[in-house]
């Protein structure tokens, strides 16, 4: 174990808590990039870089072993909602919350990289601090990559992880290959002929056109699809009609595209849009669709995943470390694993029904002993070169 400071703990925890009453949403994160910022300037880092892909900061560290240039990475962005929860750590920013643990993966980085900063003679090659904000739909991580958060120094390698109340805390799981899913988006909008409610006979009924369309898109994913390939279609959206008895000229849905296989997620587009169209020609409306590519799959590479294991087994003991499902989040990490062999793994945070809550809720809460765990490995992952 690595508690060479009694403290950390009470850190971790004041530092999660301080930025989960105060979130900041996707792309607006100033304060929160402040307040990173102070702290790691304390740090005496080689180099701080700020305002990367908008509030993202980076801090580089070289350690006194040589070895490779490695990138830890916590994202920094709160959520769109409302808290419901009854904690002394409430939101004080209303319609606004960590509801995805980010205020977690900041205080582990954080307190990581002060302690390793502290560690820095034992340290093998050089360690890139990375804060991203823009997690939550606004590809964060592509924006710091278009800034330059690979190269100066070159990245040879990156770690992230994320907490999860899926997952019993003082757990780590780990996936090889594909572990998270891609996120696309599409927005389809029928078009028909509206009337009254009473006389369908008169109209071309865009509702109706809509509710077979949702049934069948369905199929796609049990018949078209192999089963060894999981995917999702869901359509979470929909705008229709001013009241009962009126039967509109169109509606417009919008769903999320899920997939893990490359090739099965870039042939989605054609199958959707081809259901559409066949609804739409039986049901004598017309159908448009856009279609927006988001997040690839966030694939890991095996021999990063190894270290992690490596690291996990002697840090948590071998029974904690545990080879996890696949998981259809999707994260923004992946644009950099695309680029650099990465592993990203999961920590788990589930204590009892009070932190059980699936991320996105209102009432979303982690364990706070799974920062101890997150701590550990990235202090762990620092140190093993």
């Amino acid at each position: 174990m690595l508690l060479d400071r009694p403290q950390v703990s009470e850190e971790l925890v004041q530092v999660r808590r301080h930025l989960h009453m105060h979130p900041e949403l996707s792309l607006e994160e100033h304060d929160t990039a402040k307040y990173l910022e102070e702290h790691l300037r304390k740090m005496r880092l080689d180099e701080l870089r700020t305002g990367i892909g908008g509030t993202g900061l980076l801090g580089t560290l070289k350690g006194g072993k040589p070895g490779p240039v490695t990138l830890l990475r916590a994202d920094i962005d709160g959520l769109p909602v409302t808290e419901l929860g009854e904690t002394p750590y409430r939101s004080k920013n209303v319609g606004k919350m960590h509801a995805c643990g980010h205020d977690g993966h900041m205080s582990i980085l954080l307190n990581a990289a002060k302690t390793l900063a502290e560690r820095r003679t034992e340290v093998p090659g050089t360690l890139v601090f990375c804060f991203q904000p823009g997690e939550e739909g606004k590809a964060g991580n592509k924006l710091m990559i278009d800034d330059g958060a690979l190269e100066n120094p070159h990245v040879d390698r990156t770690f992230a992880l994320h907490v999860y109340t899926g997952l019993d805390v003082g757990k780590i799981g780990v996936r090889d290959g594909a572990f998270f899913a891609s996120a696309d988006e599409f927005t389809l909008h029928i078009r028909g002929k509206g009337g009254h409610g009473g006389m369908p006979q008169t109209t071309h009924d865009p509702i109706a056109a809509a509710g077979y369309f949702i049934t069948m898109v369905q199929t796609i994913v049990s018949r078209e699809i192999a089963p060894k390939d999981p995917a999702v279609i869901t359509v979470g959206h929909i705008e229709a009609g001013t009241t009962f008895n009126v039967i509109p000229d169109e509606v417009m849905l919008r769903g999320t595209v899920r997939t893990f296989d490359p090739e099965v997620r870039k042939s989605m587009p054609e199958r959707i849009e081809r259901i559409a169209k066949g609804v739409s020609e039986a049901l004598r409306v017309e159908a448009s669709m856009e279609y927006r590519w988001s997040y690839p799959p966030t694939v890991n590479d095996k021999a990063m995943n190894d270290v992690v294991r490596e690291v996990g087994r002697k840090a948590l003991g071998a029974d904690n470390v545990v080879e996890h499902d696949l998981v259809s989040w999707a994260e923004d990490m992946s644009f950099m694993q695309e680029q650099r062999p990465g592993a990203y793994f999961i920590v788990g945070a589930r204590g009892d029904e009070r932190t059980a809550f699936p991320h996105h809720s209102a009432r979303f809460d982690i364990d706070e002993r799974a920062l101890e765990v997150g701590y550990q490995m990235m202090v762990s992952i620092g140190l093993r070169g």
